[in-house]
C-alpha cells in the first residue's frame, strides 16, 4: 500500500437547481468567497490556475489546477493538478428532488515533502482534516447559494478548481 496514496468521496445536497450548482463549482476564482480553507486563487489562463489551501492543519498546500473537462451536459467538472499533491478532483452535479445532489471524487498522491514523511502515523489525522474541510465547504455553498439572487444560472467561468480542486489530504 502507498500510504501517500488518497482517495476521497464526499455527496452534498444542496436546495437548489443543479444548474445554479454547476454554475457556482465551475467559478473556479470565486471558491475562497464561499470556501473558508480555499485560502488563495490566481488565474495562470483560460484553462488553469494556481491555488492555496489551509485546513484545521496548520500547513499550505500549493496546487496548479488544469480544467480537464466541463461538461454542463452531463453535469461534470474534472480538474488535474499538480504540486503539493498530484491527481484530479471530479464533481458530478445531480438533480436531486427540487435540488442538487453533489458528488465529489478526488484521488491524490501526496508530494509535499512533510506530507511524505509522515504519510504512516498522520493518515487519520490528514484523513479527518480532509473531512472537515469538507463539511465547511458545504456549509459555506450552502449559504452563498442561498444568498444568491433567483433567476438565470451564470455562465460558467475559469478553471473548475475546487476542491481541490479545494481539498486537502
Amino acid at each position: 500500500m502507498d500510504w501517500c496514496h488518497y482517495r476521497f468521496r464526499s455527496r452534498w445536497d444542496l436546495d437548489a437547481p443543479p444548474a445554479a450548482v454547476f454554475a457556482v463549482l465551475a467559478n473556479g476564482d470565486d471558491y475562497p468567497q464561499w470556501w473558508p480553507q480555499v485560502r488563495e486563487v490566481r488565474r495562470i489562463d483560460e484553462r488553469s490556475g494556481a491555488a492555496r489551501f489551509r485546513s484545521l492543519i496548520p500547513y499550505d498546500l500549493r496546487l496548479t489546477v488544469s480544467e480537464a473537462r466541463q461538461d454542463p451536459a452531463d453535469g461534470v467538472l474534472e480538474i488535474g493538478f499538480a504540486g503539493d499533491l498530484e491527481g484530479w478532483a471530479r464533481w458530478t452535479v445531480l438533480p436531486r428532488g427540487t435540488g442538487t445532489r453533489a458528488l465529489f471524487e478526488q484521488e491524490v498522491v501526496a508530494r509535499k515533502p512533510l506530507l511524505r514523511r509522515l504519510a504512516l502515523p498522520g493518515r487519520p489525522v490528514f484523513r479527518v482534516n480532509h473531512a472537515l474541510m469538507m463539511r465547511s465547504g458545504l456549509r459555506g455553498l450552502r449559504a452563498y447559494l442561498a444568498a444568491r439572487p433567483a433567476g438565470p444560472a451564470e455562465a460558467p467561468s475559469g478553471p473548475a478548481s475546487g476542491p481541490s480542486g479545494g481539498n486537502t489530504v
